[in-house]
């Protein structure tokens, strides 16, 4: 397996590192309706919740590119490189969207999607 495509598997699995979050300590947890239970809260819940969407909105550019990337035989190392920065700008993103750090979130949002773009340009 190559490092972009671990960056791919690790990037499916990072919402559902955003959900437990906005789930810590199951405060009346409703796991009978889950998604009004999660449209219910505030503060810190109610921002991982909003970066789970997000992340997953995420996910099918990423994907791609890297599968296209991949298929076109771009150069390995640098599609390597642009993964990893992609993985650690939207880890940065959760981070920064807890912490309700609204202005450095958009920066390392935009940061992920020059990952992207870049990782398209090695095509």
């Amino acid at each position: 397996m190559t490092i972009a495509f671990a960056c791919v598997l690790f990037m499916g699995l990072l919402p559902y590192v955003a959900a437990g979050i906005a789930k810590k300590g199951f405060d009346n947890y409703d796991n009978g309706q889950p998604r009004a239970w999660l449209a219910k809260q505030t503060g810190f819940r109610a921002r991982a919740n909003a970066a789970q969407a997000n992340l997953f909105e995420s996910l099918p550019l990423f994907f791609a590119a890297v599968i296209i990337a991949s298929v076109m035989h771009a150069p390995q190392a640098r599609l390597d490189i642009l993964a990893i920065g992609f993985v650690i700008a939207r880890i940065a993103y959760l981070i920064c969207y807890v912490a309700n750090w609204p202005t450095v979130r958009s920066l390392v949002w935009l940061c992920g999607l020059a990952c992207v773009i870049a990782i398209f340009c090695q095509i």
